[in-house]
């Protein structure tokens, strides 16, 4: 007996004003993959897909990444990623985590570049690698390893 279960699985969203990143988490809850960037411009239609891939996945919750500043304070980037979560909350079976995703677009940016893919390539995916950084990092939270965190605080330990 290996010691793992099959758990249900968490959607990871980076939202961007052009583009929204779409990752998903593995059976064993323990790895992130990049899954599907979604066009922006229409907010309902994108809220209508992100929801419809929740229920094809039957997802136990979708952590959506909310930008802060170093500081910790929110800005105008934060306020439209909750008018998003209040356009996606009631189109869901499933509970909305918000959590910071500071930095995870340069993070994601850099990631690229290392990897030897130029920036104009890169367009249609770097959201999806931003998603799948934020839900790695809400993983390793829930696993103890603490990268990210909810917002208000840290999870409780184990």
């Amino acid at each position: 007996m290996s010691g793992f279960e099959i758990v249900q699985r968490v959607l990871g969203v980076d939202f961007g004003q052009a583009r929204i990143g779409v990752a998903i988490s593995d059976e064993l809850g323990m790895l992130a993959h990049p899954l599907e960037t979604i066009p922006a411009g229409r907010l309902e239609q994108a809220a209508r897909r992100i929801a419809q891939i929740a229920q094809e996945k039957d997802v136990e919750h979708v952590v959506l990444g909310l930008p802060r500043h170093m500081s910790g304070a929110t800005g105008v980037a934060a306020e439209h990623v909750t008018t998003f979560a209040d356009k996606l909350r009631p189109l869901l079976k499933c509970d909305i985590i918000l959590w910071d995703e500071r930095l995870t677009t340069t993070a994601a940016n850099r990631a690229l570049r290392d990897a030897g893919q130029k920036t104009k390539h890169t367009r249609g995916i770097v959201d999806q690698v931003a998603a799948q950084m934020i839900l790695q990092g809400y993983l390793d939270s829930k696993q103890g390893a603490n990268f990210g965190g909810p917002l208000g605080g840290l999870p409780p330990l184990r």
